[in-house]
């Protein structure tokens, strides 16, 4: 069974997953794909900060360099979805010459913001796959603050 509160998604990129976990970590390639700033300590406990339409913020967890991130998140001013509240956990495993990156964000609070959330990963998942084979995503429009 499928718990309804968690999102799945599932990408291909066109890269090796060093490049990919790169962009997931490294705060001048974050910004090249989400937010206009970002402030991350990739180490269990470690700071994930990303300021754009709003400000995510959470805890590295688990960090295994180019397989696998997760980390707490949530959303400052939120009372719904707060920071830390949730979990991110995002695999990447070589594949054909590119990644396969495989995302579970978990702990989500109702159906509304998962379906959010759901929205938002889809919408910058595909920039980071765009970041991530060396092509520019273009500015970021974002995902409304009230669609999160």
């Amino acid at each position: 069974m499928t718990d309804p509160l968690v999102v799945r998604r599932e990408i291909r990129i066109a890269a090796p997953a060093a490049t990919v976990f790169a962009f997931l970590t490294d705060p001048e390639k974050i910004v090249s794909w989400v937010g206009a700033e970002a402030t991350t300590e990739p180490q269990p406990g470690g700071l994930y900060l990303v300021k754009g339409n709003g400000v995510a913020r959470g805890a590295f967890r688990e960090v295994v360099p180019v397989h696998r991130l997760a980390y707490s998140f949530g959303w400052e001013g939120s009372a719904e979805a707060p920071p830390g509240s949730s979990l991110v956990e995002i695999d990447l495993v070589e594949q054909d010459g590119g990644t396969l990156l495989r995302l579970t964000h978990s702990g989500l609070p109702n159906a509304s913001q998962c379906a959010n959330h759901d929205r938002g990963w889809a919408h910058y998942l595909d920039r980071l796959a765009m970041a991530s084979a060396g092509r520019n995503p273009g500015v970021d429009r974002g995902v409304p603050a009230e669609e999160r």
